[in-house]
């Protein structure tokens, strides 16, 4: 640790800060994280969809402050995320709305406004609806339930054409037989409103996804291999190198990001700081903080949605101070404003088929073992 950079500062782990004329400060005393480590090998051993894990821990100030993997994962190993990639998607709308000197976008303009096709569904539609799933076009679920009537909406799951194409047949298919309904109405999760928000970016934006990916996010945030494809159809032939991300041309807004745990560090701690990846501001505090405001919101227990981020309320926590990202395949992001800390675990069960063990197992049981590692040194 530079104790030059901690000279004069009260971090949330120090031990003591002095007041003396001198700049001692003591090293920070960093939670024992030796508890969470033995839930990760367990788990581990004993679940046999998860023969590998891995996750990290960020701190406000200090930045990572822990690192593990266990299995047949590594520290650096690189992994496809599934639906822990909202809160990246939405990251980088957010930057392309707070860019007002070179991109004429608000994220609460009607989608109407910036493309150029004639679409068939509520004109009030904003991309905030989208990715805030109450754009009334129908989510997942019906994929689910009636996959030969959401057919003109699959290509936000193919590894072919491109985003503009795929957008295009979304904004001008209609879904009959499935229930839609006006924008802002009701509460439909993910599916193809997503695809869309993507077509609006790469229009409203000039470039490809994942070159203005790499504009607003990627080279700011200096990351060195997170990016978007579409292995949705496929994930499961998916063999840990970058090579295997197919789709870049058509990449999945809801579930096509591939990353490393450094990666998604950097961009929880671009959530952590306000908007700011080191010394470069990449989102205004108003838009980070946005993001965690609910669009959907349970009245008796806080629950809820923002845009990429489910509210997770907690015994004796209000206003709300935990929100979460997971994923299908297991993976599952959070921020803690209250204790200013924030992590992700990387799971790959890529059938899906216990996807919600691992991430649900991380969210009730690994975060309060993190929780009270980080209280325990406070």
């Amino acid at each position: 640790m530079n104790k030059s950079l901690l000279a004069g500062l009260c971090l949330p782990f120090l031990a003591a800060c002095s007041d003396s004329n001198d700049t001692f400060v003591p090293e920070p005393v960093l939670p024992d994280f030796t508890a969470a480590d033995a839930w990760m090998a367990d788990f581990v051993a004993s679940e046999e969809a998860f023969p590998g894990g891995s996750y990290i821990v960020v701190d406000k100030d200090l930045g990572v402050i822990h690192k593990a993997a266990f299995g047949n994962q590594a520290e650096d190993s690189l992994v496809l995320l599934a639906s822990t990639s909202k809160v990246p998607t939405v990251t980088l709308l957010m930057a392309l709305h707070d860019d007002d000197d070179n991109v004429d976008f608000d994220i609460a303009a009607p989608i109407a406004n910036y493309l150029p096709w004639q679409g068939v569904w509520d004109p009030a539609i904003t991309t905030e609806h989208l990715v805030s799933n109450r754009s009334g076009i129908p989510g997942l679920v019906n994929l689910f339930v009636n996959q030969e009537l959401y057919g003109p909406h699959l290509c936000q799951f193919l590894p072919l054409g491109t985003l503009q194409a795929c957008g295009e047949a979304i904004f001008t298919s209609p879904l009959p037989g499935l229930v839609s309904t006006p924008a802002n109405t009701a509460f439909d999760y993910g599916g193809s409103q997503w695809q869309l928000s993507g077509a609006v970016a790469e229009i409203v934006g000039g470039g490809t996804w994942n070159q203005l990916w790499d504009e607003y996010i990627a080279q700011p945030c200096d990351l060195e291999i997170a990016t978007y494809g579409n292995n949705l159809s496929l994930a499961e032939s998916w063999d840990g190198l970058p090579e295997s991300l197919i789709g870049r041309e058509n990449p999945n807004q809801e579930g096509g990001m591939m990353s490393n745990l450094d990666d998604y560090a950097k961009l929880l701690s671009l959530h952590l700081n306000d908007g700011m990846c080191g010394a470069n501001r990449v989102l205004s505090a108003e838009s980070v903080t946005s993001m965690r405001r609910p669009r959907t919101e349970d009245p008796e227990d806080g629950s809820g949605y923002g845009m990429g981020w489910w509210l997770e309320p907690r015994e004796g926590s209000d206003p709300v101070t935990l929100f979460t990202d997971g994923g299908f395949y297991g993976s599952l992001s959070w921020i803690d404003t209250r204790r200013q800390y924030a992590g992700v675990v990387f799971f790959e069960d890529y059938s899906g088929d216990d996807g919600n063990v691992a991430s649900g197992g991380a969210r009730d049981q690994l975060i309060p073992i993190i929780e009270a590692a980080i209280d325990a040194v406070r």
